[in-house]
């Protein structure tokens, strides 16, 4: 496996773990930030399956989903729901930005196209929270 190869399923096991985050914040949102919550979980699941067919098609196996993930915090209200979307989106970053010089040509705009989403996704997550600041310094990068 190459070491793009190796960034991509990370970032495939990202996408993963964002799914199955969604799945459980989801319930505790309102109705003016659900659609935010929906649009995130579907962004996350179309990458994750042009994700799965590329790495296939480059003979790597995909790693498949987990039965469960490990939460960093219990999501009991809407707060808390929106403060793990938006972490879960700088995490699902963070192994895009980890794929940048690991990869070139379409490989590299595939991780820089994602990079750039979750990003876009964090600033509406923390804007409809009410926290700041919107934009991480440097998106993608663990603080």
């Amino acid at each position: 496996m190459t070491p793009a190869d190796e960034r991509l399923v990370a970032a495939l096991q990202a996408e993963h773990a964002a799914i199955y985050g969604y799945g459980v914040l989801g319930a505790k949102l309102d109705a003016a930030t659900s659609g935010l919550a929906h649009n995130a979980d579907n962004a996350h699941r179309t990458r994750r399956d042009a994700l799965t067919v590329r790495l296939a098609g480059a003979g790597v196996s995909p790693p498949p989903t987990a039965p469960s993930y490990q939460l960093p915090f219990a999501v009991t209200d809407r707060a808390s729901a929106l403060k793990l979307a938006a972490l879960l989106e700088d995490r699902t970053a963070a192994q895009w930005r980890l794929a940048l010089p690991a990869t070139d040509g379409d490989v590299r705009k595939l991780a820089l196209d994602a990079l750039v989403d979750c990003t876009a996704r964090g600033v509406g997550l923390r804007k409809a929270a009410g926290t700041t600041p919107l934009v991480p310094a440097f998106p993608g990068k663990p603080e």
